[in-house]
């Protein structure tokens, strides 16, 4: 049973919390007896129980109404209309809070809207008037652009270690490193160096991570560092991906994703043993597992970070935003990432730095270890997504059931596999005793790498015995290939898309794809067979070959010979819409 609160301690507490304190340029503050006749509103002498009133009329003010914690708030949602009503008189935008020291409401200019359940500082509030949408073909430009200079001017050869540098460039861009133009090689990337360095010290944990960036960043090598237009041009972009990049007011977009595909798109097979997630796969997948705010993620096969990124931002956003304690509980204790490859484990690091994130559990470990095994089992995870490396020898397989078997029971788990990975490979291990419910057939064309993929989605701790296989097809997501861009969804159809087979999956009804498959036959989407078809021509070609072999005709030589005859002897004409072929032979021509 709660504590009953007083409304003079609700108020008090209130102020504290939200930091309503006087300060240059606002008047700030709660209290029983002050007007807003005194706060400046002339002639009105209704009293707020709290204020935020900006000498700039242009930024945003916020009201507080505050009641014992017996009240019901809805009941008087009129008091605190009535007390926002009188600022917008001079502000354009008012945020009003009812609040009872356990419950919050909260109005944007009079309209009620979704916030966090708890009563946060005022500048979580003080954002919700903010607009930041991210240009993400900005960020592709600036890519391609960094990329090329990185190879071309710097001679950095080496895909991940460009796309580290650059990553390094940008955690100590976000941790306040001098990065101005005009400024040599060797003070450039001192200041990079020792940002890093300096960056969170007070937490071991962080350290070790900076500790890889710092050794990986160190090993770098460039051909060339006496460009100095090359520099400056690159601080420059640097700093353009960097504001881009402002967390504070995240909409949710993996800015980091989009860059490092980016990058990757210019990899060479030598280089393909790894394969990033497109960000809006990472998206449907959070959906169709049911992911939120209160969940632990596991991605065992972390690469840039995609998953978690993602993960982070949604359920952040589910909280009600950066600016609230659940965010920061989100980022400390419920995002966990396992990276073997040392150098995709330092931009895993990085990505989430950048996001200002540097609790997340990150471990650079084999995935398929008694030691990561050991790992997962400490961290009472309750969600895994995950894209594996597809390779056999990088043991896609003893990854997924090295996960699953570590996982409490339950736990629903989705994995990017080559759609026939398990049928060709041995998984009757992995059936005893998890159970695979449903498999999602995706577009041919998301991997660039020509593989065709499916999410295969688990529920651990469940053997299968002969449970049916839900399945259906997302043929198409929208996406067209933008020339030397990749694939873009340039006409925005992937959010309908994906609403509806998430709709679908949850349903397991809706779609003309879904299929039920039974695992003793079959472990992937079944693709039907065309219809045999026969057209005229075919009929047509099949009688007149018959007929020239009747005749003693070689039907080669003929086609040849007509095809000669046509190319270089025939006169062409239209009629209309028609094109007449008119052949000249002599009397001797069969």
């Amino acid at each position: 049973m709660r504590q009953f609160l007083t409304e003079d301690v609700v108020r008090d507490n209130a102020g504290k919390i939200l930091g309503f304190e006087n300060e240059k340029g606002i008047q700030s503050g709660v209290g029983q007896l002050t007007t807003f006749n005194q706060l400046g509103f002339r002639g009105v002498n209704d009293k707020p129980d709290g204020w935020y009133l900006p000498d700039n009329f242009e930024d945003t003010a916020i009201i507080l109404e505050t009641k014992n914690s017996d009240q019901i708030l809805q009941n008087y949602l009129y008091e605190l209309e009535k007390n926002c009503n009188i600022v917008l008189t001079k502000y354009k935008k008012v945020v009003g809070i009812l609040y009872n020291g356990y419950e919050v409401i909260v109005t944007k200019n009079n309209e009620m809207i979704d916030s966090s359940e708890k009563l946060e500082s005022k500048q979580y509030y003080l954002s919700l008037f903010i607009v930041n949408k991210i240009d993400k073909q900005k960020i592709y430009n600036l890519s391609k652009k960094i990329n090329d200079c990185l190879h071309v001017e710097f001679g950095i050869k080496n895909l991940y270690h460009r796309m580290i540098f650059t990553a390094c460039a940008l955690v100590a861009k976000r941790y306040g490193a001098s990065l101005i133009k005009g400024m040599n090689y060797q003070t450039f990337h001192t200041s990079i160096h020792s940002t890093l360095a300096k960056s969170l010290e007070d937490s071991r944990r962080q350290n070790q991570k900076l500790d890889i960036l710092l050794d990986v960043y160190s090993e770098i090598k460039m051909n060339s560092s006496d460009n100095q237009e090359a520099i400056d041009n690159f601080i420059e972009w640097v700093t353009e991906i960097s504001e881009c990049l402002n967390s504070d007011y995240w909409n949710g977009e993996d800015v980091m994703g989009i860059f490092f595909n980016e990058f990757n798109r210019y990899k060479k097979k030598s280089e393909s043993g790894q394969v990033f997630t497109p960000e809006h796969i990472t998206s449907f997948m959070y959906r169709i597992i049911d992911v939120h705010q209160d969940d632990k993620v596991l991605d065992a096969a972390c690469g840039s970070g995609g998953f978690l990124v993602k993960s982070m931002s949604k359920m952040i956003k589910e909280a009600g935003g950066v600016q609230t304690q659940k965010a920061k509980k989100i980022k400390m204790s419920q995002l966990f990432g396992i990276e073997f490859d040392r150098e995709i484990y330092a931009l895993a690091c990085a990505n989430m730095l950048i996001h200002k994130d540097g609790k997340t559990n990150l471990e650079q470990l084999d995935s398929r270890t008694l030691k990561a095994a050991e790992w997962i089992r400490s961290k009472g995870i309750t969600k895994v997504l995950m894209n594996p490396p597809f390779e056999r020898k990088y043991g896609c397989l003893k990854i997924v059931e090295n996960v699953l078997d570590s996982v409490p029971a339950h736990t629903m788990c989705a994995f990017i596999l080559p759609d026939k990975k398990l049928e060709k490979d041995k998984s009757d291990s992995i059936l005893k005793h998890h159970q695979l419910q449903k498999i999602i057939k995706l577009p041919e064309k998301v991997f660039s790498e020509g593989v065709t993929a499916s999410v295969f989605v688990f529920e651990s701790g469940i053997p299968q015995n002969e449970k049916e296989i839900f399945a259906c097809y997302i043929e198409d997501d929208g996406l067209e290939t933008v020339k030397n861009q990749g694939r873009h969804d340039i006409k925005d159809r992937w959010q309908e898309i994906e609403d509806r087979f998430v709709d679908v999956v949850h349903k397991q009804s809706g779609d003309k794809s879904i299929q039920w498959i039974k695992p003793s036959e079959h472990l992937s989407y079944q693709m039907p067979e065309k219809e045999f078809e026969i057209f005229e021509q075919d009929f047509t070609k099949t009688m007149m070959d018959y007929m020239m072999y009747e005749d003693g005709i070689d039907a080669k030589d003929f086609y040849d010979n007509l095809i000669e005859k046509v190319m270089y002897s025939s006169v062409v004409t239209e009629d209309g819409e028609d094109y007449i072929i008119t052949l000249k032979g002599d009397n001797d021509d069969k």
